[in-house]
């Protein structure tokens, strides 16, 4: 397996988008970007690929070295037909598939001044070069975005059928039948309920709590251990309502859609300073017509009766507990410090306790599982029988302990695959769920996607939206991100606040006018 790539271009444009999706199909490779005209970049590399345009063509060329092909061969699930020559032509059971050590490919630009549609042609040639040297097909074709639903959902609007996004799926973005399915499926429940809400001056709201009792993993979000940061939970409060006042005040002439409380862990807080944060935000926003109010309760080992009586206090109308795995075994290896049976526990409690809308997560393709294991945590969740269910797949982002520590853990494997994605489907449909939304990540393990089930109106509103990006969404709290979405949904701008949780506190009023510049030039 090649693991250390030469991306040579001629031109500064699309390289993002080509190294994305060397990366899909060679996921533990390296790749470094040069251009013409400086100076090669030295050392050992595995193999070389060339991107060069012209004013009316694009041309791509791959080389690998004798010793990378011997190595990708084996490590591929092929073998060299008896009469396979140096052209490296490997049978597979899927037929003919050209593995060779050199190949070049290349196509006609029909318009350079649609950037949008040469980006497609560029990025669809990558794809079949790429496809043609390793034989895999993937999944979500040539697509390297977060949400390959924004696509459908331009299609849909612009009054194209089924079958018409079908075709173009496939063609103009090589995504296979089983995700145009659910790319089509998804977007037509998406769009149902994004037409029911306020369409002109409609907003969203999220509040971080940025604490956790431990750090997961696999985690990249900007949490702190709360056995280190106690200290710091009543300033940040302070804090923190001092931004959601100013949030109320200045979207008074707006009305509240979707109220999403997330973190961190919401309820590694205690009881009272729950209380105390819904109190200000029933005191600061219309809390009682909302689509939507939702807490992420998240891990079983953080909620207690008492917290969700607290919830049970305010018109919260869904709520997540998430196990991510029902194995012991894989909980306790990525820093889960709650048992199977916490969060068996905790579920019943809370329906005993009136919530009728509780979602899960769970994540496939963590360290050590397969198959087998998805399928009892599958299991486990079907007994429980949620409203809905979300299925992640692994993420190895930079920042978290399992990339920055991987040689801690190269002995352990991460499975993905298309049946285990199937398998959690099946069983979202065994409960009467259907997909609602969906996102990638980069670096996911097996190229796969996040999928949110739901049954009929159990559909978390926050969820799509944010996905959509149909709806201005302000958020408050250290880490957050503030998205203004204006101009009929053509344009975006973003206002972040500091993750550090001193800084969020020190620095808040800069924070306020960060946000008061983009509501004053965006929404006004």
């Amino acid at each position: 397996m090649p693991s250390e790539f030469r991306l040579r271009l001629n031109r500064h444009i699309f390289e993002y988008d080509i190294y994305n999706l060397i990366r899909s199909f060679f996921p533990l490779a390296e790749v470094k970007i040069w251009y013409e005209g400086e100076t090669k970049p030295e050392g050992t590399f595995d193999a070389d690929f060339s991107v060069d345009y012209t004013d009316t063509r694009v041309s791509i060329s791959f080389g690998m070295t004798d010793e990378a092909l011997v190595l990708y061969k084996s490590a591929s699930s092929v073998s060299a037909s008896d009469d396979a020559g140096a052209d490296g032509k490997i049978v597979t059971g899927g037929g003919d598939v050209l593995l060779a050590s050199e190949l070049s490919m290349e196509a006609p630009i029909a318009n350079w001044d649609d950037r949008v549609s040469t980006k497609n042609d560029v990025k669809r040639l990558v794809y079949q070069h790429l496809h043609a040297l390793t034989g895999q097909e993937l999944p979500w074709g040539d697509l390297t975005g977060i949400r390959p639903t924004k696509i459908a959902m331009q299609m849909l609007e612009s009054g194209m059928t089924d079958d018409e996004m079908r075709e173009e799926l496939r063609e103009i973005y090589c995504v296979g039948e089983a995700k145009t399915e659910l790319a089509l499926t998804t977007v037509h429940r998406e769009k149902k309920l994004i037409d029911s809400l306020h369409a002109e001056k409609g907003y969203s709201l999220y509040v971080g709590i940025p604490f956790c009792p431990t750090i997961c993993l696999y985690c990249s979000f900007g949490s702190h251990r709360m056995d280190t940061y106690r200290d710091m939970v009543k300033p940040y409060f302070e804090a923190l309502y001092k931004e959601l006042r100013f949030i109320s005040e200045e979207m008074k002439d707006w009305h509240l859609d979707s109220l999403y409380i997330g973190g961190g862990t919401p309820t590694s807080v205690s009881a009272e300073q729950l209380r105390e944060l819904l109190q200000e935000l029933e005191k600061n926003f219309d809390l009682e017509n909302l689509a939507e109010f939702t807490i992420e309760a998240g891990r079983p080992d953080t909620i207690t009766e008492d917290k969700l009586r607290v919830m049970r206090e305010f018109p919260v109308t869904r709520i997540s507990i998430n196990p991510q795995t029902m194995n012991q075994k894989t909980l306790d290896l990525i820093g889960r410090h709650h048992t199977v049976e916490q969060t068996r526990e905790i579920f019943l409690l809370a329906r005993s306790l009136g919530f009728d809308n509780i979602n899960m997560d769970i994540i496939v393709g963590l360290p050590g599982e397969g198959a087998a294991e998805v399928q009892e945590t599958l299991d486990r969740i079907k007994e429980m029988d949620p409203d809905s269910l979300t299925v992640h797949s692994l993420a190895l982002k930079r920042a978290t302990r399992l990339n920055l520590f991987k040689d801690s853990y190269e002995p352990i494997s991460f499975e993905n695959s298309e049946s285990i994605m199937e398998a959690a489907a099946s069983c979202a449909a065994d409960m009467g769920m259907s997909p609602y939304y969906l996102y990638r990540q980069k670096n996911m393990a097996g190229n796969f996607e996040n999928v949110g089930y739901a049954r009929p109106g159990k559909a978390g509103v926050y969820n799509i939206l944010i996905m959509e990006e149909r709806q201005s969404i302000l958020a408050a709290g250290s880490g957050a991100s503030t998205k203004f979405v204006f101009d009929g949904g053509r344009r975006i701008e973003r206002a972040e606040n500091v993750k550090d949780l001193h800084n969020y506190v020190e620095r808040i009023d800069e924070m306020l006018e960060r946000k008061k510049y983009g509501i004053e030039n965006y929404l006004k």
